[in-house]
C-alpha cells in the first residue's frame, strides 16, 4: 500500500526536528526555549514534549512586552498548566531606553532582544531554543541549525559555521551561547498540515473572524490581522496553497525600513 506524501513528509520533517532536540540536550547545559506562544514555537513544544517521552526537561520562556492580546495570555496559561510547563516569564525593558535610530516598530520588537540578553546574564543558558523557518523572511534563510552567538548576543550572518549532513557544531565558546532552531527546514505550510494531523491546540486568532485573521501573531502595537476567511485549519490550509502574501504581511516594522529587520537580527533579535 502506497504512503500518504504529505504524512511520510511530515513524518521526515519531525524525525529530523527530534534529532536535533536530543542533539542539544545530549551537549549543551543549560538550556532553555523561547515560547511565542504562536503556531511555531508551539508545535516545536509538541515535538519537545515528543522527543522526551512526555516532559518538558528545560525551562520555557515568554519575553513578555505586556503588549500581547488577551487570547494570547489565556492560551499560555492555559498550556503551562495542562502540560505541567516549566514557565518563566521575563519582563522585557520600556519602549524608551531602546535605541532610538530604529524606526517605531523596530524599537517595540527591539524590546524583546534585551530582554533575551537580561534572561542570559541572570541564567546564563548556553542553548537557546526557538521555533524560527526559513521561509519566514530573508535574513532568518541564512540561519544555522546551531548558530553562535557573542557575549552581546550579537549575530555574525557573514562567518558561521558550516551544516553538512547533519554534522553540527555544538561547542559553545567562552561567555558566548547557541541559538538552536529544530525548525528551520519547515515551511509555514508544513506547520499547518502537521497542526491538523497532530490536534495541536492554537490561539484561537488564527482563524478569521468577520473576514479578518492574524497569520503571524505578534504583538498588538505592531502587528496587525490579515484579509482572510479561513476560519479551520484545513481552510488556512487551503489559503496558504494559493496565496501569494507574504506571512509577515502583518507585522508593521518589515515595513518600515530596507534593512530594520536586518538590524535588529544582527544585533540579536530572535
Amino acid at each position: 500500500m502506497s504512503r500518504d506524501p504529505v504524512s511520510s513528509d511530515l513524518e521526515e520533517l519531525e524525525a529530523r526536528t527530534l534529532y536535533i532536540l536530543r542533539e542539544a540536550f545530549a551537549e549543551i547545559r543549560p538550556l532553555a526555549m523561547l515560547w511565542s506562544i504562536g503556531k511555531d514555537s508551539t508545535a516545536l513544544l509538541w515535538m519537545v514534549r515528543k522527543a522526551f517521552f512526555g516532559r518538558v526537561p528545560f525551562p520555557m520562556v515568554q519575553l513578555d512586552t505586556g503588549m500581547e492580546l488577551p487570547e494570547v495570555y489565556e492560551f499560555r496559561d492555559a498550556m503551562a498548566r495542562d502540560w505541567n510547563l516549566d514557565l518563566q516569564v521575563v519582563d522585557c525593558p520600556p519602549e524608551e531606553v531602546m535605541d532610538p535610530t530604529l524606526p517605531p516598530g523596530g524599537r517595540a520588537a527591539a524590546r524583546k532582544t534585551e530582554g533575551l540578553k537580561a534572561l542570559l546574564r541572570t541564567h546564563g543558558y548556553k542553548g537557546i531554543f526557538l521555533g524560527i523557518r526559513r521561509d519566514e523572511q530573508s535574513m532568518r534563510a541564512k540561519e544555522r541549525v546551531f548558530s553562535p552567538r557573542g557575549e552581546d548576543g550579537a549575530w555574525n550572518f557573514k562567518d558561521q559555521p558550516a551544516e553538512f549532513w547533519d554534522q553540527y557544531k555544538t561547542e559553545v565558546p567562552e561567555g558566548a551561547h547557541l541559538r538552536i532552531h529544530p525548525l528551520l527546514h519547515w515551511t509555514e505550510l508544513d506547520i499547518w498540515r502537521y497542526t491538523r494531523q497532530e490536534g495541536i491546540p492554537i490561539v484561537p486568532l488564527y482563524l478569521a473572524r468577520d473576514g479578518m485573521r492574524y497569520r503571524s501573531l505578534g504583538e498588538k502595537n505592531i502587528t496587525v490581522p490579515i484579509p482572510s476567511t479561513a476560519a479551520t485549519i484545513d481552510e488556512i490550509i487551503a489559503e496558504l496553497e494559493t496565496s501569494r502574501t507574504p506571512e509577515r504581511a502583518g507585522r508593521t516594522m518589515d515595513h518600515e525600513s530596507e534593512d530594520a529587520f536586518e538590524r535588529l537580527r544582527r544585533s540579536g533579535y530572535m
